[in-house]
């Protein structure tokens, strides 16, 4: 595990989440480490994955009772060539709508926004569709979404986006595969196994690793690639590299990582922020659109 450059400590706060999540020595001292990397940075990168979104109701697609355990995910492919596949790949979109409509940021997209906020965030990237971050308040500029938005019904033929509403409402009454006035097919503007990533979206979360100062991954397996390069790209620059998340990862014991916090990223994230920032840090409210 890579060494934090010494610090000067900005703050020295006990957090209770800390206490209720029974943390021992070590973790403690890991997480006022954390607290003096968010002091002194001034251009973060930020990477979030789905664990940042379950405390806002929605579930880890590869976890206990996710989505993935009663779907066969259908493949870029598969949805362009089959009726079948597209009519499987609306079913699966339209039994998370409700989910997805209905969310509300949490505790942790808000201290993202506070950081922002606070002068200190570069770029957000996310693997997440749910577009929590930026109903937070996370500014569109400083937002990547690297897997897409279930926030737009996209046509594959002319890239004309509209609202999600109707065009659920009209497959859950039809059972058909909607279209586009132009005769292509819609589908939520995500990004679908075998489909290639927006290579403008791609190449702002590669300048974002190359220009930051230090790289914070939330609720992330960092099991999903090319994404998961984006935080080692900035940590092999020599940068501070943390990474918080309940669970495993795949970067877990690489010399890049700075820093390993386990926990509920929803508690321990928040509780970080407050201590970096002190009273001064307000709650933004959520962005209704």
């Amino acid at each position: 595990m890579a060494e934090l450059p010494n610090l000067p400590v900005c703050i020295r706060v006990q957090p209770a989440g800390l206490a209720i999540m029974n943390r021992g020595d070590k973790m403690d001292a890991n997480w006022q480490r954390l607290v003096e990397l968010l002091c002194r940075s001034q251009k973060l990168l930020i990477f979030t994955g789905a664990g940042i979104s379950t405390a806002s109701g929605i579930p880890d697609f590869r976890g206990p009772g996710g989505v993935w355990t009663r779907f066969r995910p259908v493949t870029w492919q598969e949805f362009l060539a089959s009726h079948q596949a597209r009519v499987a790949h609306w079913e699966y979109k339209l039994e998370g709508w409700t989910k997805f409509r209905d969310a509300r940021p949490n505790a942790a997209h808000q201290a993202v926004v506070q950081l922002e906020q606070a002068g200190k965030v570069l770029l957000v990237v996310t693997q997440n569709i749910d577009g929590l971050h930026q109903m937070a308040g996370t500014s569109p500029e400083k937002l990547v979404e690297l897997h897409g938005t279930n926030r737009w019904i996209e046509c594959v033929r002319c890239g004309r986006r509209c609202a999600p509403e109707p065009v659920f409402e009209e497959f859950r009454q039809t059972r058909q595969p909607p279209r586009c006035f132009c005769g292509g097919w819609l589908k939520p503007a995500t990004i679908s196994f075998g489909q290639s990533l927006r290579p403008e979206d791609l190449e702002k979360a590669w300048e974002g690793a190359r220009a930051c100062d230090a790289v914070v991954a939330l609720g992330s397996s960092l099991s999903v690639y090319p994404a998961a390069d984006i935080p080692l790209m900035a940590a092999r620059r020599g940068v501070p590299y943390a990474v918080i998340n309940r669970g495993p990862t795949e970067h877990d014991g690489r010399p890049e990582v700075t820093l390993r916090l386990e926990g509920d990223v929803s508690v321990l994230f928040p509780e970080t922020v407050r201590a970096a920032l002190g009273p001064e840090a307000q709650t933004p409210p959520p962005t209704l659109h």
